[in-house]
């Protein structure tokens, strides 16, 4: 049994473990770790799943972007207990997580991952080209989530992060 919570300070160690046995530390050179530098997640947007020894088993955030004039946020990392995955672990962080950020002022949700996956919790296929990172990225596996009505439909542009001293802001910094 596994409930899901608000991410702590405290979890951050725990957070590290997860996300460097999930994806080791070739990680850093992707395109969507370079849009996370120097910028905090949005903590209201930050989740964990813990077992009933209140074991990190878990662990999401979402990050603030631009996509064009759209608030967006950056899905991952979604780092799962490797001996727990297939057990909705990740689904039910990802869908914690998209409900709150329904609640905010984003417009969409976007990552790169596997479609199969991610179709689960509602994620598409953007069409190629239509949003651009600033970076080399598999452009069949750029998904996306629309938080409101027809948000995917006019989504387009480069992905930049915010300004590291606004992180929610209409500004924008572009890498490169």
């Amino acid at each position: 049994m596994w409930i899901i919570r608000q991410e702590q300070d405290a979890d951050r160690a725990a957070i590290d473990r997860l996300v460097d046995m999930g994806f080791g530390p070739g990680r850093f050179a992707k395109t969507a770790y370079r849009l996370r530098e120097g910028v905090a997640p949005d903590a209201r947007l930050s989740f964990v799943s813990e077992d009933d020894v209140h074991a990190l088993t878990g662990s999401v955030r979402f990050w603030p972007v631009r996509i064009g004039a759209s608030l967006c946020l950056l899905l991952g990392p979604l780092a799962v207990e490797p001996k727990l995955r297939g057990r909705g672990i990740g689904i039910g962080l990802m869908q914690r997580g998209i409900e709150e950020a329904k609640k905010l002022d984003y417009e969409a949700i976007v990552l790169v991952g596997d479609e199969p996956y991610y179709a689960k919790a509602g994620f598409t296929r953007l069409p190629p080209g239509r949003v651009r990172f600033p970076g080399p990225v598999d452009t069949k596996r750029v998904l996306g989530l629309g938080l409101r009505s027809n948000a995917l439909v006019s989504l387009a542009g480069e992905v930049m992060r915010p300004r590291i001293d606004h992180p929610v802001t209409a500004q924008a910094v572009r890498l490169g």
